[in-house]
Order: structure tokens, then C-alpha cells, then sequence
């Protein structure tokens, strides 16, 4: 995902130093990467919990997407609520400033987290003083302070009177943000450039989403035999059964820090929901029948279905509210795709920001299963590949478990087995 630093900055030109911030132009934005360092490998994969690791491992496994970065010209770096061997990385200098600032040369600017002063006293804030000389004599240059800026000024201003903070970590803060600001151009041109308003969520950028879209679905079952695939479907089928909880809900495909925190259900935005694409893929002889749930009516009258499609999967969320230590597939998922599966040929599609346990009923019954992520607005890139206008390109990036009590899996330890491998991926062209 590094790439996405030159996405959004503009790719710097080969003589450009190591760790410089780098901005094109004025089409451009200041990236900024995080969590800074090893967010992603806490114990049980709790936000905002610790990760314990070498350095020898934080080396190998958690910093060198940030190397990737730093090569790009990368204007800023975020720090990690997370811990490191039980030290909270906010306070950490030898990660913040032994290790991104002088070995690794950021020249940037390192920003603190929302209130990520505030979790360095329990309870959070109440010690707000230490929090703030701890996290600046650290390495922290910016403070995101959403409440609290009267007493953060006050006790600031104390710290660096009394020498508690030396001017001289004040001055390279200040030095670092000047030079992000001066690449950026924000003295010659402060204001945005509002003529560029229309390109948001314009027709060439959904259709590059649609090709996300299209590109991420990762096949994980087509056919109860290999010689059969049961993919691409029908566009013409008489009658198709089209349910779950998630078959018509762009809030839930699009996940959480979308339009809200953690997200919201419903029509929440401009986009095309699965059952909207499915609608628009099939032929004009072919009628589809919409439940969210399946009715014993509906049920009962299954011989008249070609198929049904299924989608199922998580509700939105953001951080501490997607821990989850079940990672079953919620609203009664499982027993919604047993029952028409049971009955109908069904191909599931599930929308989730994580694998999630598939119970053996589910991958017996089912004809397919698509692992569709959090496809976000574009329902129509699902369409396009279930219905064989594209192929089936997604490879799993992380390991499909079998129960949460395998977890962690690792790819390289003797003992690994996986639901499907890291890496898997099915086309739906038979072989």
C-alpha cells in the first residue's frame, strides 16, 4: 500500500534525498503514514494494544513499509496508540527519534494521534503535564489536541520555561513543520484550490474504484466439484433469489470512516449496492426477487430459482469497536446462507474487513464463495466479475483461519494449516 504515498504527494525525482518530505504541486496533498510502529502486530490483534517483538523483529516485519515511504518523500508520520514491550510508542524515543529521526533520516514532521498524549497517564489525561514533556522530549513534533489546547498551551509553555523541554527539541518541531509547510507551498498558496471540487467522486474515479472493486474479489470456492465451476452465473436465468443482510446496503459495504466514525447502515452516500448491480447485469427477461431475509414463503417456492446470491458479512466499525475475539459472521449470516443454500444454488458473497469463521455447513452447502472485502460504492465491479464480464484476479493477503483459537497463523511454521493459504485465490475459468 506505500504506493499510495506518491498517489496522493506526486512521485519525487531520482535525485531527491532519502527522507525529505517531497509535494508536486498544487494538485497535490501532504501524506501521512502510520501507525509508527508495529499497529499491526499487537498481542491478539487488540487495538491499541502491545506488540511484543525484538527489534530485531520490529526491524523485519513492521518497519520496512515505512523504508518504502521514507524513499517517496513522505511529508509526515503518525505515532501508534499501540506499545512496544509494554512501552507506549508516544513515548518511546528511541523508536520515535533514535530510530525513524536519526537512523532511519525523517526530515518530516512526526504527529501525535487524537488524545495520544492524554493514554500516557492513567486515568487518561489526568497527569497532563508529564504526558505533554514525555511525548515531546520523545520525538512528537505536532499535537492533535481536539479539547484540551488551553491547558496543552499553559502547561507547554511551563515545560519549555522551566528547561523541562529544551528549546532546542522546540526549534527542530518548529523546523520540521516549516519545511513540510514550505514544500507543500501553503505560504504561496494558503487557500485550496476549489476549481478541483468537481473531480471528487467524479466518473473516471468511480471507475477506477469499480476496478478496485473488480480486481480485490478474491474466489474461494466455484463448483462443489473442480471440473464444474459454478461461476460465471447466468445473466439470463429465469428467476433469481437475491437476500442477506448486506445485499442492498451501501453504508455496510462501504465499512467504517465513512461518512461517520464507524460507519453507518443504509443509502448513506452517492453509489451502486450489490442488488443495484445485479439488477442492471441480468437480462431483461430475467426476475429478481429481493428479501434482506428469506421468507418460508419464498423458501418454499424454491424450485423456481435459478440461483440465489447471498450476501453476508460484518456491520461497519473503526478500532476498539471491531475487536472482536468470535469473528463469526454476524445477523445470523451463517443460518441465512444454510437455508438457501440447503434448498437453491447459491453463491455467497461476503462483505467484511477480515476473514471470518466459515462453518463447515457453509462450505458444504454452497455452490461458490467470494470473499468481497469492504468494496465501498461500486457494487457494480462485484457484478462484473460474478457475471463474466472479467475473471477472478484477488489472492488472499492475509491467511484464511479455520477457528479463532489458530490464531496467529504463520505461513512459515511447521504447524500451519489454514482454512486457505495466504496467497490463495481461485480464477473461474476451469482449468
Amino acid at each position: 500500500m506505500t504506493s499510495l504515498v506518491s498517489g496522493l504527494q506526486g512521485v519525487p525525482p531520482e535525485e531527491h534525498p532519502n527522507g525529505y518530505p517531497f509535494v508536486a504541486g498544487r494538485n497535490n496533498v501532504v501524506a501521512c503514514v502510520k501507525h509508527f510502529v508495529g499497529d499491526g502486530g499487537t498481542d491478539k490483534g487488540i487495538n491499541e494494544g502491545n506488540t511484543i517483538a525484538s527489534y530485531e523483529e520490529l526491524e523485519k516485519i513492521h518497519i520496512p513499509p515505512y523504508l518504502k515511504c521514507l524513499a517517496q518523500g513522505v511529508s509526515t508520520v503518525m505515532a501508534s496508540y499501540s506499545s512496544w514491550n509494554g512501552t507506549r510508542l508516544h513515548a518511546d524515543r528511541f523508536l520515535l527519534t533514535e530510530i525513524l529521526k536519526e537512523k532511519l533520516g525523517f526530515k518530516g514532521f512526526l504527529v501525535s494521534d487524537w488524545e495520544g498524549l492524554d493514554r500516557l497517564s492513567e486515568p487518561q489525561g489526568s497527569n497532563y503535564r508529564y504526558c505533554i514533556k514525555t511525548a515531546v522530549n520523545a520525538g512528537i513534533d505536532m499535537v492533535m489536541v481536539p479539547f484540551k489546547y488551553e491547558q496543552f498551551i499553559q502547561d507547554m509553555t511551563d515545560l519549555v520555561e522551566s528547561g523541562e523541554i529544551p528549546m532546542a527539541r522546540i526549534n527542530d518541531a518548529v523546523e520540521r513543520i516549516l519545511r513540510v509547510k514550505f514544500v507543500a507551498g501553503l505560504f504561496g498558496h494558503p487557500l485550496t484550490d476549489r476549481s478541483l471540487l468537481p473531480t471528487v467522486g467524479c466518473k473516471e474515479h468511480r471507475e477506477l474504484a469499480q476496478e478496485a472493486v473488480r480486481k480485490s474479489l478474491v474466489l474461494l470456492k466455484s463448483g462443489k466439484n473442480a471440473d464444474k465451476p459454478f461461476l460465471p452465473l447466468d445473466r439470463n436465468a429465469k428467476r433469481i433469489l437475491v437476500t442477506g443482510t448486506h445485499a442492498d446496503d451501501l453504508g455496510y459495504q462501504c465499512g467504517g470512516w465513512t461518512k461517520t466514525w464507524f460507519g453507518l447502515s443504509g443509502r448513506i452516500t452517492i453509489g451502486t449496492t450489490l442488488l443495484d448491480a445485479i439488477k442492471e447485469a441480468v437480462g431483461d427477461e430475467t426476475e429478481v426477487i429481493y428479501e434482506k431475509t428469506p421468507s418460508k414463503e419464498t423458501l418454499a417456492s424454491s424450485e423456481g430459482f435459478s440461483y440465489a446470491i447471498v450476501a453476508v458479512g460484518e456491520p461497519p466499525y473503526a478500532e476498539t469497536m471491531g475487536d472482536n475475539s468470535e469473528l463469526r459472521i454476524p445477523f445470523n449470516g451463517t443460518d441465512i446462507v444454510t437455508a438457501v443454500a440447503e434448498i437453491i444454488p447459491t453463491l455467497v458473497i461476503l462483505i467484511s474487513g477480515r476473514p471470518v469463521v466459515l462453518e463447515p455447513t457453509v462450505l458444504e452447502k454452497t455452490e461458490a464463495l467470494v470473499a468481497a472485502w469492504l468494496p465501498g460504492t461500486e457494487g457494480q465491479g462485484v457484478a462484473d466479475v460474478v457475471f463474466g464480464d472479467y475473471d477472478f484476479k484477488g489472492k488472499l493477503p492475509v491467511s484464511w483461519f479455520k477457528h479463532v483459537e489458530h490464531l496467529p497463523l504463520d505461513a512459515h511454521a511447521n504447524s500451519y494449516d489454514p482454512l486457505f493459504p495466504f496467497g490463495f485465490g481461485l480464477n473461474s475459468k476451469p482449468v
